[in-house]
């Protein structure tokens, strides 16, 4: 069982993920979806191609209880554990096999097996078939003695299926499959035994019709060669889920097994899941930094490749934060926890790329239904088709052929993975560049944006202050009043005394700047001390002449699109430090990429409007909305929708998240807040908007694959039953095609995989 990590403790509803065995097709996870939403509160979402079903309960319905009502529709089921004292996402909601590759799959391994041996025995079958000339006195039965252990044990795994969904009294594909294999091999038995087909010098070939004039036909070749189609099919299947889920399963497989933690002032290596908040560990050369954290000391080159998609090494010193998963590639760290398990950013990320995965696409709806009574009509048309060739005056072997074809090319295998495997490679595809999407219904979202805001601060900008410009009086150098406002600002944390101090520092390289004495600081307006016996101080214009400050005419007017510091030395205005953030390298790339998206780019910030526009023009934006405070920014995007547009807001800040949820589309910067990341529809783990584009282009291009999967599975099913049933495909062409759709299905769904 587990609880939803981002649910309310004490709330009434409790999150459930449950391992179902023994689904073989969209309509087993149909029937099994359906038993669940029948319990009183209860609501779940059932995926064919993860075989997990994702159920939230009031808490008065136990985990037996759903486990058991799974059991009761002929499947099995299991809580997946993730509980809080697992410390790393690896044993998250994959399952133990997370880490594992295809070949250490037990399913695709009995698959193989099953598979070769199959294949093995049902080539000469086929080819005697095929081939009249070879067709030896009494052939007929060395090819019953082959194709009995492929009709029988081969296709062992649909007997099953349909077996435990018939004593259910449920129809589903492996119904269609078993009485298809059944029926074409109790009919060769028949033909055998009871008919003329026994007979030595019995001749026969392959044709591309349902044909033949009595019982002296056989349809071995049908009932071993369509068995190994289907088998193949699933074994490609069932690879092919695999390799989508890969990144997920590489995802969680990221974090640390071991850290070593400084206690008493040892080190001591120690399992990862004994680490706490507040634990110190260290993190050598090399190794994986175990958890969230913050560096204590140390510097080192952090390699966050496989976490973000970005291939800069990172140089981090204390101070700076680190993220599980990630490699220090050089230096040592000391790291102050302050996230361990279900509460780090690796398993935040893991839990959304699963909770896209899991979900359905409105688009995936219509398949949904059709699912659930496919097979059923499939049924009725199978025999249908019989009784209308018996009536028109068919002979029994072309009726019981085009029934035969019939059952097995219905199959609805397209239609049940046309959307779960196109999900696992888009989704996976954009965790492995840095792009997570929240739920699949976002995807239909990005179709429909054509105007996306982009919040300017820490989005569009660095979000960290600079200094652009420094001005002074005649008479007096740029560097000493760098100097002097450097000096007077080093005893403050606000983020322009920060960047003056950084920029002083590097400006006189070793000299350390000098101290400062009788300190004192007016919030928001400026800072006041004494340099070198000289009385500093460094803040607004209005606040300094109210300080009896000579404010200084002959000053240089210095960028409107800049923050001024002015800085007066013992009662006299001896210059200017102009600021500014600096715009991200990307981000006029990106705004030009949305364009040729087809959206059009709209500039939001609270700063002054001529810092706005100068931002605006740098990056090729010319929609400006400036000046606006914090609670009015959800006000802009709701003006932008009532003009009619659809809107995606892009931000990283708490005061951005109403926009984010007001939008028809969230997208946050992954550096931002958790709470604008928890209002998102998508997020980008790193603070690039060169990923806004990318996301969107990955999420059309999911949709898009979608869609094409689901038209070619309606399409192929429209088109070839009316074609079996007039007798137009023998059974083994009809299985032939069969398996081939379910492999173009998912064969299309990993070119996303690509991208």
């Amino acid at each position: 069982m587990t609880v939803s990590a981002d649910g309310i403790t004490g709330a009434p509803e409790e999150t459930y993920e449950l391992e179902i065995g023994g689904m073989t097709c969209a309509s087993c996870a149909a029937r099994v979806e359906k038993k669940l939403n029948k319990l009183e509160g209860v609501e779940a979402t059932v995926n064919f191609a993860t075989e997990r079903a994702y159920v939230s309960a009031p808490a008065f319905v136990d985990v037996a209880e759903l486990v058991a009502t799974v059991e009761k529709t002929g499947y099995t089921a299991e809580p997946v554990s993730t509980g809080p004292d697992k410390a790393g996402p690896e044993s998250a909601a994959t399952g133990d096999a997370a880490g594992s590759g295809p070949e250490d799959d037990p399913e695709l391994v009995s698959l193989r097996q099953r598979l070769v041996v199959s294949a093995a025995l049902a080539l000469p079958v086929l080819v005697l078939a095929m081939v009249p000339a070879w067709q030896f006195t009494n052939w007929q039965w060395l090819s019953l003695t082959l194709a009995a252990p492929v009709a029988v044990w081969g296709a062992w795994p649909f007997h099953r299926a349909a077996w435990i969904n018939a004593r259910h009294g449920a129809a589903t594909m492996d119904t269609l499959i078993s009485l298809g294999v059944t029926a074409a091999f109790a009919w060769s038995v028949y033909a055998l035994f009871w008919g003329d087909a026994g007979m030595p010098g019995m001749t026969m070939e392959l044709t591309w019709f349902a044909q033949g004039s009595g019982a002296e036909e056989i349809y071995l070749e049908v009932a071993s060669v369509v068995t190994v189609f289907l088998l193949l099919g699933r074994y490609l299947e069932q690879r092919a889920k695999r390799e989508s889920g890969a990144a997920l399963r590489a995802l969680l497989s990221m974090g640390a097994k071991d850290v070593t933690v400084v206690r008493d002032g040892r080190e001591v290596s120690v399992p990862v899941s004994e680490l706490g908040v507040g634990d110190t560990f260290v993190v050598r050369p090399g190794e994986k930094v175990a958890t969230d954290g913050e560096v204590v000391s140390g510097r080192a080159s952090v390699d966050a490749s496989m976490l973000t998609g970005e291939s800069v090494p990172v140089e981090t010193g204390p101070g700076d934060r680190v993220v599980g998963g990630t490699v220090a590639a050089g230096g040592r760290l000391v790291v102050r926890a302050t996230a361990v398990g279900e509460g780090t950013q690796l398993a935040q990320m893991a839990r959304l790329v699963e909770r896209a995965q899991s979900g359905k696409a409105p688009v995936q709806r219509l398949a949904d239904r059709v699912s659930s009574v496919f097979v059923p009509v499939v049924l009725v048309l199978a025999l249908a088709t019989l009784v209308g060739w018996l009536l028109l005056g068919g002979t029994a072997t072309e009726a019981f052929g085009a029934a035969v074809a019939v059952l097995i090319i219905a199959c609805p295998c397209a239609l049940g993975l046309a959307t779960p495997t196109a999900l696992l490679a888009g989704t996976g595809r954009g965790a492995q560049q840095g792009i997570l999407v929240k739920g699949p219904e976002i995807l239909e979202s990005t179709r429909r944006v054509d105007t996306v805001v982009l919040d300017k601060t820490g989005t569009v900008t660095e979000g960290a202050m600079h200094v652009a410009d420094v001005v002074a009086v005649d008479g007096y150098d740029r560097d000493e009043v760098l100097r002097m406002a450097g000096a007077v600002e080093a005893a403050s944390e606000h983020p322009l005394a920060r960047a003056i101090t950084a920029a002083a520092r590097e400006t006189h390289g070793d000299v350390p700047l000098p101290e400062v004495h009788d300190f004192t600081t007016t919030t928001g307006l400026g800072v006041r001390g004494s340099v070198d016996g000289h009385d500093v101080l460094a803040g607004r214009m209005p606040w300094l002449v109210e300080q009896g400050v000579e404010a200084a005419g002959e000053l240089a007017d210095v960028d409107p699109a800049t923050t001024p510091v002015h800085v007066a030395v013992d009662g006299r205005v001896v210059g200017v430090v102009a600021l500014a953030d600096r715009v991200k390298p990307t981000s006029a790339d990106a705004v030009r990429r949305l364009r040729e998206l087809g959206l059009s780019p709209v500039l939001l910030t609270g700063d002054r409007r001529s810092v706005a526009e100068a931002v605006a023009r740098e990056v090729g934006i010319t929609e400006v909305v400036a000046e606006v405070m914090p609670a009015d920014k959800a006000a802009v995007v709701a003006d932008l929708q009532a003009q009619g547009r659809t809107v995606a807001m892009v931000g990283d800040g708490v005061n951005d998240a109403p926009a984010l949820a007001a939008a028809d589309l969230g997208i946050a910067m992954g550096t931002g807040t958790d709470v604008a990341i928890e209002a998102s529809d998508l997020t980008l783990v790193r603070g690039d908007l060169g990923l806004a584009p990318r996301a969107i282009e990955l999420s059309r291009r999911t949709l898009r694959t979608i869609k094409q999967n689901l038209g070619w599975a309606f399409g192929y099913n429209v088109a070839a039953i009316p074609l079996a049933a007039a007798g137009f495909l023998n059974p083994l062409i009809a299985g032939a095609a069969m398996a081939a759709s379910s492999v173009l299905v998912v064969t299309n769904s990993l070119r996303l995989r690509r991208l």
